[in-house]
């Protein structure tokens, strides 16, 4: 069954919202970690708990119960009630961001549903992105629960598949709304070739995006705080110094860093070769466009990042860090589609 174009739009609206959700909390978790605001609160009520304490009686309460765990015993004792609110509210804000995503997401689907709007294929989309929704919330809560027992920090390994069930829900927000687009057809002479760089680009930026989330995790980006070099080293002596030596990949802080270093150089390094290569070879605009997009934000997020790092990871230029690593993930997936698809501007 071909879906009507009206019907089309305001799927593609509903995907592009869910997009724009998606970066706007993601935006708020960073800020959350970063402000060491994740722990403040202690249950998860899906509710209940989007009603915040209102009279000081409820704050007192509130406080209390936060009083009870590792984070305030070992890290925040003597914290102010006002210093308490202030971490409370941007965990507050990211959770109630997470409610009114699910509701962006159910409200129109149920709606669509109910209208026979969708086909047996975007049917099956939508059930995809509800059940990602849905393992997202989860997620958040287990990562959150791990902070809450003996330790005052969330499990690295858990922060990072939240981090990344993020990323994938926006992927497939930006894929499908491309997939919804009227485009115009143009011929793409090298659409192998140009299609293989970026797909290998996009495999490198989301290994990147991984070790990203390892290096917030283990708080790695308050190590070796130097650029280029790692305090007087190319290479971090202790890069190898957990047994057994795996575990060095994922939980050595030093090592972390290094590799984050590493996949940085060698993204800029191949996003540097594709925009050459665009001009070697005879290519349609539309390749040009995205490829131009492409080598300035990896330019950017490459600047970012080296800021970042010599500021003792600074809150703004981190959220902005995570906030361009998402957008160079929704310009190559759209690079990739317009290739693909020899498509090029929208008609509309």
């Amino acid at each position: 069954m071909e879906m009507q174009p009206k019907d089309r739009k305001w799927l593609r609206a509903w995907f592009i919202s869910g997009a724009v959700m998606v970066t706007l909390i993601l935006i708020v978790g960073g800020i959350t970690r970063l402000t060491g605001s994740g722990l403040s609160m202690t249950d998860w009520k899906p509710i209940m708990g989007a009603i915040p304490p209102v009279t000081d009686a409820q704050w007192n309460d509130a406080f209390d119960q936060y009083k009870q765990y590792p984070e305030y015993q070992q890290v925040n004792r003597g914290m102010e009630l006002s210093e308490f609110k202030y971490i409370f509210f941007w965990e507050y804000l990211h959770r109630m961001l997470g409610r009114l995503i699910g509701i962006v997401f159910l409200v129109p689907f149920i709606y669509f549903v109910a209208k026979k709007k969708l086909n047996t294929k975007w049917l099956k989309r939508s059930v995809w992105l509800l059940i990602l929704g849905g393992s997202q919330g989860l997620m958040g809560w287990y990562m959150v629960q791990s902070g809450l027992v003996d330790v005052p920090h969330v499990n690295p390994y858990r922060l990072t598949a939240h981090l990344m069930l993020a990323f994938t829900i926006f992927a497939f927000c930006v894929w499908y709304a491309a997939d919804l687009t009227k485009f115009n057809s143009q011929s793409e002479p090298r659409k192998k070739e140009l299609s293989n760089w970026l797909k290998i680009l996009f495999g490198v930026v989301v290994v990147q995006v991984v070790w990203g989330a390892l290096v917030a995790g283990l708080d790695a980006g308050h190590v070796y705080n130097t650029f280029p070099k790692m305090y007087q080293y190319w290479v971090p002596p202790e890069i190898m110094a957990l047994e057994p030596w795996y575990q060095n990949f994922t939980e050595n802080s030093s090592t972390v860093q290094f590799i984050h270093r590493s996949l940085a150089a060698l993204i800029g390094l191949m996003a540097i070769g594709y925009w050459v290569r665009l001009f070697m070879v005879p290519t349609s605009r539309s390749a040009k466009l995205w490829g131009g997009v492409i080598f300035a934000l990896v330019l950017v997020q490459y600047a970012l990042g080296v800021f970042t790092l010599v500021t003792h990871v600074q809150i703004t230029l981190a959220v902005l860090h995570q906030f361009v690593a998402l957008l160079l993930v929704g310009s190559l997936l759209l690079g990739i589609y317009s290739i693909r698809e020899n498509r090029v501007q929208a008609t509309a």
